[in-house]
Protein backbone atom coordinates (compact mmCIF):
# COMPACT_ATOMS: atom_id res chain seq x y z
CA UNK A 1 0.00 0.00 0.00
CA UNK A 2 2.96 2.53 1.00
CA UNK A 3 4.36 2.87 -2.53
CA UNK A 4 0.95 2.94 -4.27
CA UNK A 5 0.07 6.07 -1.68
CA UNK A 6 2.13 8.65 -3.04
CA UNK A 7 1.08 8.09 -7.45
CA UNK A 8 -2.58 8.06 -5.94
CA UNK A 9 -2.09 11.29 -4.02
CA UNK A 10 -0.18 13.19 -6.92
CA UNK A 11 -3.11 11.60 -9.16
CA UNK A 12 -5.32 13.33 -7.20
CA UNK A 13 -3.25 17.17 -6.86
CA UNK A 14 -3.83 17.64 -10.67
CA UNK A 15 -7.55 17.94 -9.71
CA UNK A 16 -7.51 21.30 -8.25
CA UNK A 17 -10.63 23.64 -7.75
CA UNK A 18 -10.20 26.61 -9.92
CA UNK A 19 -10.26 29.78 -7.98
CA UNK A 20 -13.81 31.98 -7.87
CA UNK A 21 -13.29 34.85 -9.87
CA UNK A 22 -14.50 38.66 -8.23
CA UNK A 23 -18.06 38.28 -8.67
CA UNK A 24 -19.64 41.08 -11.02
CA UNK A 25 -22.66 43.04 -10.09
CA UNK A 26 -25.48 42.51 -12.47
CA UNK A 27 -27.89 44.94 -14.48
CA UNK A 28 -30.86 45.78 -13.05
CA UNK A 29 -33.54 43.49 -13.89
CA UNK A 30 -31.32 40.30 -14.53
CA UNK A 31 -30.32 39.40 -11.05
CA UNK A 32 -33.24 37.38 -10.47
CA UNK A 33 -32.62 35.88 -14.06
CA UNK A 34 -29.21 35.00 -12.94
CA UNK A 35 -29.48 33.58 -9.78
CA UNK A 36 -32.14 31.29 -11.28
CA UNK A 37 -29.45 30.28 -14.50
CA UNK A 38 -26.83 29.44 -11.86
CA UNK A 39 -28.87 27.96 -9.51
CA UNK A 40 -29.81 25.37 -12.72
CA UNK A 41 -26.43 24.98 -13.91
CA UNK A 42 -25.16 24.14 -10.78
CA UNK A 43 -27.37 20.94 -10.86
CA UNK A 44 -26.56 20.09 -14.15
CA UNK A 45 -23.00 20.52 -13.54
CA UNK A 46 -23.59 18.16 -10.05
CA UNK A 47 -25.63 15.80 -12.40
CA UNK A 48 -22.91 15.29 -14.58
CA UNK A 49 -20.08 15.27 -12.00
CA UNK A 50 -21.81 12.36 -10.14
CA UNK A 51 -22.09 10.95 -13.55
CA UNK A 52 -18.58 10.75 -13.88
CA UNK A 53 -17.74 9.61 -10.31
CA UNK A 54 -19.88 6.54 -10.89
CA UNK A 55 -18.30 5.93 -14.42
CA UNK A 56 -15.24 6.27 -12.76
CA UNK A 57 -15.84 3.97 -9.66
CA UNK A 58 -13.95 0.55 -10.26
CA UNK A 59 -15.46 -2.39 -8.48
CA UNK A 60 -13.51 -3.67 -5.85
CA UNK A 61 -11.63 -0.49 -5.22
CA UNK A 62 -10.46 -0.95 -1.52
CA UNK A 63 -9.50 2.24 0.99
CA UNK A 64 -11.51 4.63 -1.08
CA UNK A 65 -13.91 7.00 0.48
CA UNK A 66 -16.20 9.23 -1.21
CA UNK A 67 -17.29 12.50 -0.01
CA UNK A 68 -18.34 15.66 -2.02
CA UNK A 69 -19.31 14.77 -5.28
CA UNK A 70 -16.32 14.52 -7.92
CA UNK A 71 -13.76 14.47 -4.51
CA UNK A 72 -11.94 10.79 -3.88
CA UNK A 73 -10.84 10.35 -0.35
CA UNK A 74 -8.31 8.33 0.39
CA UNK A 75 -8.53 5.91 3.62
CA UNK A 76 -5.11 5.92 4.03
CA UNK A 77 -3.23 9.61 4.76
CA UNK A 78 0.02 10.33 5.38
CA UNK A 79 0.11 13.41 7.59
CA UNK A 80 2.16 15.54 6.16
CA UNK A 81 0.73 15.65 2.94
CA UNK A 82 -2.69 16.57 4.54
CA UNK A 83 -4.25 20.03 4.54
CA UNK A 84 -5.47 21.15 8.47
CA UNK A 85 -8.99 21.37 6.56
CA UNK A 86 -8.23 17.98 4.91
CA UNK A 87 -7.32 16.43 8.06
CA UNK A 88 -9.92 18.46 10.29
CA UNK A 89 -12.87 16.88 7.76
CA UNK A 90 -11.89 13.07 9.03
CA UNK A 91 -14.27 11.81 11.67
CA UNK A 92 -13.14 11.73 15.40
CA UNK A 93 -14.91 8.46 15.87
CA UNK A 94 -13.55 6.25 12.94
CA UNK A 95 -9.44 7.72 13.02
CA UNK A 96 -6.29 6.32 14.12
CA UNK A 97 -3.16 7.73 13.99
CA UNK A 98 -0.46 5.79 13.76
CA UNK A 99 2.86 7.64 14.96
CA UNK A 100 6.27 5.78 14.22
CA UNK A 101 9.47 6.01 16.30
CA UNK A 102 12.13 4.52 16.31
CA UNK A 103 16.24 5.62 16.46
CA UNK A 104 19.06 5.79 14.18
CA UNK A 105 21.26 2.80 15.26
CA UNK A 106 24.29 0.63 13.85
CA UNK A 107 23.11 -2.67 12.91
CA UNK A 108 26.07 -4.85 12.43
CA UNK A 109 28.16 -4.52 9.33
CA UNK A 110 25.70 -5.49 6.77
CA UNK A 111 22.79 -3.42 7.49
CA UNK A 112 22.21 0.37 7.56
CA UNK A 113 21.44 2.60 10.44
CA UNK A 114 17.28 2.77 10.02
CA UNK A 115 16.63 -0.67 10.45
CA UNK A 116 14.28 -0.22 13.34
CA UNK A 117 12.53 2.63 11.43
CA UNK A 118 12.48 0.83 7.85
CA UNK A 119 10.82 -2.14 10.09
CA UNK A 120 8.33 0.40 12.10
CA UNK A 121 7.08 1.88 9.21
CA UNK A 122 6.19 -1.19 7.47
CA UNK A 123 4.27 -2.60 9.84
CA UNK A 124 2.50 1.14 10.31
CA UNK A 125 1.48 0.99 6.82
CA UNK A 126 0.42 -2.52 6.59
CA UNK A 127 -1.51 -2.01 9.83
CA UNK A 128 -3.17 1.27 8.56
CA UNK A 129 -3.76 -0.40 5.32
CA UNK A 130 -5.16 -3.69 6.95
CA UNK A 131 -7.71 -1.90 10.03
CA UNK A 132 -9.25 0.68 6.95
CA UNK A 133 -10.00 -3.03 4.98
CA UNK A 134 -11.56 -4.66 8.19
CA UNK A 135 -13.34 -1.89 9.23
CA UNK A 136 -15.19 0.23 6.38
CA UNK A 137 -15.73 3.66 7.06
CA UNK A 138 -12.33 3.99 8.85
CA UNK A 139 -9.80 6.31 8.14
CA UNK A 140 -5.54 5.75 9.43
CA UNK A 141 -3.44 8.39 9.60
CA UNK A 142 0.24 8.15 9.22
CA UNK A 143 2.36 10.47 10.90
CA UNK A 144 6.01 11.03 9.65
CA UNK A 145 8.91 8.75 11.22
CA UNK A 146 10.63 10.03 14.34
CA UNK A 147 13.90 8.96 14.26
CA UNK A 148 14.11 8.56 18.51
CA UNK A 149 15.70 5.77 20.37
CA UNK A 150 17.47 5.42 23.89
CA UNK A 151 18.95 2.14 24.74
CA UNK A 152 20.73 1.94 21.72
CA UNK A 153 24.55 0.67 20.68
CA UNK A 154 26.71 3.43 20.95
CA UNK A 155 28.46 3.29 17.33
CA UNK A 156 29.74 5.58 14.58
CA UNK A 157 26.07 6.70 13.10
CA UNK A 158 24.09 6.04 16.16
CA UNK A 159 21.74 9.08 17.44
CA UNK A 160 21.45 8.68 20.87
CA UNK A 161 18.42 10.17 22.62
CA UNK A 162 17.63 10.54 26.11
CA UNK A 163 15.03 8.95 27.63
CA UNK A 164 12.63 11.62 29.12
CA UNK A 165 13.49 13.34 25.24
CA UNK A 166 11.71 10.24 23.60
CA UNK A 167 8.92 10.38 26.28
CA UNK A 168 8.48 13.90 26.51
CA UNK A 169 8.36 14.20 22.54
CA UNK A 170 5.83 11.28 21.93
CA UNK A 171 3.63 13.16 24.49
CA UNK A 172 3.73 15.98 22.78
CA UNK A 173 2.55 14.53 19.34
CA UNK A 174 -0.22 12.34 21.30
CA UNK A 175 -1.36 15.42 23.03
CA UNK A 176 -1.51 17.54 19.98
CA UNK A 177 -3.54 15.35 18.33
CA UNK A 178 -5.97 14.72 21.61
CA UNK A 179 -6.59 18.43 21.35
CA UNK A 180 -7.35 18.13 18.07
CA UNK A 181 -10.15 16.08 18.46
CA UNK A 182 -8.63 12.42 17.33
CA UNK A 183 -9.27 9.68 20.00
CA UNK A 184 -7.22 6.71 19.02
CA UNK A 185 -3.43 7.35 18.49
CA UNK A 186 -0.73 4.19 18.14
CA UNK A 187 2.52 4.36 18.40
CA UNK A 188 4.65 1.81 15.74
CA UNK A 189 8.25 1.18 17.11
CA UNK A 190 10.83 -1.43 15.58
CA UNK A 191 13.53 -0.57 18.85
CA UNK A 192 13.66 -3.22 21.65
CA UNK A 193 15.61 -1.37 24.23
CA UNK A 194 14.23 -1.36 27.59
CA UNK A 195 14.37 2.44 28.66
CA UNK A 196 12.92 3.38 24.87
CA UNK A 197 9.97 0.43 25.20
CA UNK A 198 8.97 2.15 28.88
CA UNK A 199 9.17 5.53 27.10
CA UNK A 200 6.67 4.64 24.62
CA UNK A 201 4.70 3.14 27.16
CA UNK A 202 4.42 6.39 29.73
CA UNK A 203 3.70 8.47 26.65
CA UNK A 204 0.70 6.70 26.02
CA UNK A 205 -0.33 6.32 29.11
CA UNK A 206 -0.04 9.96 29.85
CA UNK A 207 -2.15 10.97 27.11
CA UNK A 208 -4.48 8.26 27.84
CA UNK A 209 -5.36 10.57 30.72
CA UNK A 210 -7.86 12.23 28.80
CA UNK A 211 -11.41 11.50 28.83
CA UNK A 212 -12.29 9.21 25.70
CA UNK A 213 -8.43 9.60 24.45
CA UNK A 214 -6.58 5.56 23.81
CA UNK A 215 -3.18 5.99 23.07
CA UNK A 216 -0.86 2.74 22.92
CA UNK A 217 2.06 1.52 22.00
CA UNK A 218 1.84 -2.41 21.49
CA UNK A 219 5.24 -3.19 20.03
CA UNK A 220 6.78 -3.53 23.84
CA UNK A 221 4.47 -6.66 24.49
CA UNK A 222 4.54 -8.02 20.95
CA UNK A 223 8.24 -8.39 20.90
CA UNK A 224 8.02 -9.47 24.74
CA UNK A 225 6.03 -12.74 23.50
CA UNK A 226 7.84 -12.84 19.59
CA UNK A 227 11.00 -12.90 21.60
CA UNK A 228 9.84 -15.84 23.87
CA UNK A 229 8.85 -17.76 20.56
CA UNK A 230 5.45 -17.65 21.48
CA UNK A 231 4.37 -16.88 17.93
CA UNK A 232 6.56 -19.54 16.40
CA UNK A 233 3.97 -22.12 15.64
CA UNK A 234 1.97 -19.26 14.22
CA UNK A 235 5.32 -18.86 11.86
CA UNK A 236 5.79 -22.50 10.96
CA UNK A 237 2.04 -22.32 9.44
CA UNK A 238 2.58 -19.47 7.48
CA UNK A 239 6.18 -20.73 6.32
CA UNK A 240 4.59 -24.03 5.13
CA UNK A 241 6.98 -26.40 7.22
CA UNK A 242 8.73 -26.64 11.32
CA UNK A 243 11.32 -25.04 12.08
CA UNK A 244 14.58 -27.52 12.91
CA UNK A 245 15.87 -27.81 16.21
CA UNK A 246 18.95 -25.94 15.07
CA UNK A 247 16.65 -22.94 13.92
CA UNK A 248 14.17 -22.94 17.19
CA UNK A 249 17.68 -22.47 19.07
CA UNK A 250 19.04 -19.52 16.65
CA UNK A 251 15.96 -17.53 17.12
CA UNK A 252 16.43 -17.94 20.76
CA UNK A 253 20.18 -16.76 20.31
CA UNK A 254 18.52 -13.74 18.11
CA UNK A 255 18.71 -9.81 19.41
CA UNK A 256 20.21 -7.36 17.08
CA UNK A 257 20.62 -7.47 13.18
CA UNK A 258 20.52 -11.22 13.29
CA UNK A 259 18.01 -13.76 11.43
CA UNK A 260 15.28 -11.65 11.54
CA UNK A 261 16.13 -8.13 11.27
CA UNK A 262 18.36 -8.69 8.35
CA UNK A 263 15.61 -11.28 6.57
CA UNK A 264 12.79 -7.90 6.85
CA UNK A 265 15.52 -6.01 5.48
CA UNK A 266 16.00 -8.45 2.65
CA UNK A 267 12.04 -8.25 2.22
CA UNK A 268 12.16 -4.68 2.72
CA UNK A 269 15.15 -2.90 0.92
CA UNK A 270 17.47 -5.63 -0.53
CA UNK A 271 19.49 -2.62 -1.89
CA UNK A 272 20.49 -2.05 1.48
CA UNK A 273 21.63 -4.93 2.99
CA UNK A 274 25.66 -5.75 2.11
CA UNK A 275 26.62 -9.17 0.76
CA UNK A 276 28.78 -9.73 3.16
CA UNK A 277 25.89 -11.06 5.59
CA UNK A 278 26.20 -14.34 3.70
CA UNK A 279 29.42 -15.12 5.63
CA UNK A 280 28.90 -13.74 8.72
CA UNK A 281 29.50 -16.18 11.52
CA UNK A 282 27.07 -16.39 14.51
CA UNK A 283 27.57 -14.23 17.51
CA UNK A 284 26.52 -15.23 20.73
CA UNK A 285 26.30 -14.00 24.15
CA UNK A 286 25.62 -15.40 27.10
CA UNK A 287 22.87 -13.25 29.33
CA UNK A 288 25.63 -12.30 31.90
CA UNK A 289 27.00 -10.42 28.77
CA UNK A 290 24.26 -8.89 27.61
CA UNK A 291 24.31 -6.69 30.34
CA UNK A 292 27.04 -5.11 30.06
CA UNK A 293 26.42 -1.78 28.10
CA UNK A 294 27.51 -1.97 24.20
CA UNK A 295 28.12 -5.41 24.76
CA UNK A 296 28.66 -6.81 20.66
CA UNK A 297 31.33 -3.98 20.16
CA UNK A 298 33.53 -4.52 22.95
CA UNK A 299 36.09 -7.16 22.62
CA UNK A 300 35.95 -6.82 18.48
CA UNK A 301 32.90 -7.61 18.11
CA UNK A 302 31.02 -6.85 14.74
CA UNK A 303 27.95 -4.96 16.40
CA UNK A 304 25.22 -7.69 15.67
CA UNK A 305 23.48 -10.32 17.75
CA UNK A 306 22.08 -13.64 16.32
CA UNK A 307 22.88 -15.65 12.78
CA UNK A 308 22.53 -13.20 10.01
CA UNK A 309 23.24 -16.15 7.40
CA UNK A 310 20.32 -17.56 7.86
CA UNK A 311 18.37 -14.84 7.17
CA UNK A 312 15.61 -15.32 4.41
CA UNK A 313 13.18 -12.81 2.58
CA UNK A 314 10.02 -15.68 2.79
CA UNK A 315 10.99 -15.80 6.67
CA UNK A 316 10.80 -12.20 7.43
CA UNK A 317 7.03 -12.63 5.52
CA UNK A 318 5.99 -15.15 7.77
CA UNK A 319 6.86 -13.49 10.88
CA UNK A 320 5.40 -9.95 9.29
CA UNK A 321 2.12 -11.77 8.88
CA UNK A 322 1.75 -13.56 12.35
CA UNK A 323 2.83 -10.78 14.42
CA UNK A 324 0.57 -8.47 12.03
CA UNK A 325 -2.39 -10.77 12.88
CA UNK A 326 -1.46 -10.41 16.70
CA UNK A 327 -1.37 -6.37 16.59
CA UNK A 328 -4.52 -5.84 14.17
CA UNK A 329 -6.61 -8.41 17.08
CA UNK A 330 -5.49 -6.00 19.54
CA UNK A 331 -6.21 -2.86 17.91
CA UNK A 332 -9.36 -4.01 17.57
CA UNK A 333 -10.06 -4.93 20.64
CA UNK A 334 -8.37 -1.16 21.62
CA UNK A 335 -11.06 0.61 19.29
CA UNK A 336 -13.68 -1.27 20.46
CA UNK A 337 -13.41 -0.48 24.02
CA UNK A 338 -12.32 -3.80 24.79
CA UNK A 339 -9.05 -3.65 25.65
CA UNK A 340 -7.34 -1.03 27.92
CA UNK A 341 -3.98 0.14 26.42
CA UNK A 342 -2.57 -0.99 29.86
CA UNK A 343 -3.52 -4.15 29.54
CA UNK A 344 -0.53 -4.68 26.95
CA UNK A 345 2.28 -2.69 28.03
CA UNK A 346 5.86 -3.96 27.93
CA UNK A 347 7.24 -5.49 30.64
CA UNK A 348 9.82 -3.43 31.25
CA UNK A 349 7.55 -0.61 32.30
CA UNK A 350 7.07 -2.73 35.47
CA UNK A 351 10.47 -2.48 36.48
CA UNK A 352 10.80 0.55 38.51
CA UNK A 353 14.66 1.17 37.41
CA UNK A 354 13.75 1.54 33.48
CA UNK A 355 11.08 4.43 34.69
CA UNK A 356 11.87 7.97 33.43
CA UNK A 357 11.67 9.16 36.29
CA UNK A 358 13.43 6.66 38.53
CA UNK A 359 17.37 7.80 38.62
CA UNK A 360 16.71 11.15 39.18
CA UNK A 361 14.30 10.52 41.94
CA UNK A 362 16.72 7.67 43.33
CA UNK A 363 19.65 10.31 43.57
CA UNK A 364 17.40 12.74 45.30
CA UNK A 365 16.25 10.14 47.76
CA UNK A 366 19.86 9.23 48.19
CA UNK A 367 20.97 13.19 48.93
CA UNK A 368 18.05 13.29 51.76
CA UNK A 369 19.57 10.31 53.00
CA UNK A 370 22.56 11.70 53.06
CA UNK A 371 21.92 15.14 54.34
CA UNK A 372 20.13 13.37 57.47
CA UNK A 373 22.40 11.23 58.34
CA UNK A 374 25.13 14.22 58.28
CA UNK A 375 22.74 16.45 60.21
CA UNK A 376 21.38 13.64 62.78
CA UNK A 377 24.69 13.16 65.38
CA UNK A 378 24.76 17.38 64.91
CA UNK A 379 21.51 17.21 66.29
CA UNK A 380 22.00 15.07 69.15
CA UNK A 381 25.01 17.57 70.52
Amino acid sequence: MGPRLPRVAAAQRARRLPLPARPRRPPPGRALRGARADAGGRRARAAGRAARDHRRARPGARGLLRGHAGVVLLSVHRLEEMSTRALDALPRDRTVVILTVSPLEEHGPHLPLGVDAFTARHFAEELAGRLTAERPGWSAVLAPTLHLGSFTFDAVGTIAVRQRAVRDVVVDYGEALARAGFRFVLVANGHAGPTHLTALDEAAAIVSRRPGVRMASLSGWVAWQFRSGRFLDRVEARLGRALSDAERRAFAEDAHAGWWETSMMLMLRPDLVDDAWRDLPPATYSLPRRVVPNYPLRGGGAGYVGHPALADPAFAKATTEALLDEVASLVHGLLDGRLAPRERRSPFYAVPFFRTGFWPAAAACGVALAALAWLRPRSGR
